[in-house]
């Protein structure tokens, strides 16, 4: 439970502007992009499109400025063209999710819940889960829709333990989103603490580890998954992604007076400025790779075929900090067109209040 603290409005700051943390120059993995990632992002882009013909000219354009399926190219840089497929669409749909969500009262994140794990339990049509007089909106019916139609295709070739993974991610998603919902709705800020435990499962982060194994084939063993030294290798991948996302999101929610942010928190409950929050989460950022490669060389060796699907699996990992770092300046959503300009000075002017961009 969230602990009623304060009002999300009126978080003060007198910057202008801030300047980003050198996160790309601390992380030395190799970036590498599948040889036909345009080709797949291309085509998964269009599947949601097509798929929403209700969106308006501006989400439009933000869709293909979001450039997921070229993040997709980056994390899952060896998968063969169709399961790369698949986990693209996956990713176009998550982010349509995430925009969706936002905003949404506590009883339209449980209905979007319902209608989605129904396309995971139920894959030929949807039955209530909740409450058999749940009525579902036009949105969520579609998400229901789209859910159904990559899951479709995904189970076809997903092992067992990937698929049973999946769906538990995905659950744990849709409760925090849903915990963020009535936290939203009561107009409080968590604590860090508590924020950082919704976090690591609003980011999403976890259905994309599980989706590694699809990419690749190989269905770990529970032993594997449930291994301590497994978990905080997740852990450790899932912080980098989500916590080095709050600080590129952060001028975008800023300026809608989103507060669902480790720099907002850190400027509200600890009294920290602006670029001191900014910098504070860039060195857990950093603190997270280190942690990522020291617990890398403690991994147990559990036989020849089971460490091989673990070295492949952990290489994914890292696929996904390093790729994820740098499409966060390719796409529009952080920093409009100015990505690239930002990556190299890093310097980023607060966008004022009410002047943010939909997505």
């Amino acid at each position: 439970m969230i602990p009623q603290i304060s009002s999300t409005r009126d978080i003060p700051t007198t910057a202008s502007h801030f300047i980003l943390p050198d996160l790309i120059s601390h992380c030395n993995f190799p970036l590498v992009y599948h040889p036909h990632g345009d080709a797949v992002a291309a085509q998964s882009v269009r599947w949601l499109d097509n798929n929403c013909p209700d969106l308006k000219e501006n989400r439009r354009q933000a869709l293909y400025g979001l450039r997921a399926g070229e993040l997709t190219a980056f994390c899952y840089n060896t998968a063969p063209d169709e399961r790369l497929r698949v986990v693209s669409d996956f990713m176009n749909y998550l982010f349509h999710l995430d925009n969706i969500s936002d905003g949404m009262m506590t009883s339209d994140t449980e209905a979007l819940s319902d209608a989605v794990m129904n396309a995971l339990w139920f894959t030929e049509s949807y039955r209530p889960t909740q409450n058999l007089k749940c009525m579902q909106s036009e949105g969520a019916l579609n998400a229901g829709k789209l859910a159904r139609d990559f899951w479709g295709r995904c189970i076809r070739n997903a092992g067992p333990g990937c698929r049973a993974r999946f769906k538990e991610y995905f659950e744990l998603f849709f409760e925090a989103v849903h915990t963020q919902a009535k936290a939203r709705d009561a107009g409080v800020i968590p604590d860090l603490e508590s924020y950082i435990d919704i976090r690591r499962d609003t980011s999403g982060c976890k259905p994309c580890w599980a989706l590694i194994e699809y990419a690749l084939d190989i269905d770990l063993p529970d032993f594997v998954v449930e291994d301590p030294i497994i978990m905080a290798i997740n852990r450790s991948a899932n912080d980098l992604v989500t916590w080095s996302n709050d600080i590129f999101s952060y001028n975008v929610e800023q300026s809608r007076s989103d507060a669902h942010n480790m720099i907002a928190i850190l400027m509200k409950h600890h009294g920290y400025t602006l670029q001191r929050a900014v910098d504070h989460v860039g060195d857990l950022c950093h603190q997270t790779i280190v942690d990522f490669d020291a617990s890398r060389m403690k991994i147990p060796c559990w036989g020849a075929e089971v460490d091989d699907m673990v070295q492949r699996y952990v290489q994914g990992l890292q696929d996904w900090i390093v790729g994820s770092l740098h499409w966060s300046f390719q796409t529009t959503r952080y920093f409009g067109t100015k990505g690239q300009e930002v990556k190299r000075h890093r310097c980023v002017e607060l966008i004022p209040v009410g002047a943010g961009n939909e997505w």
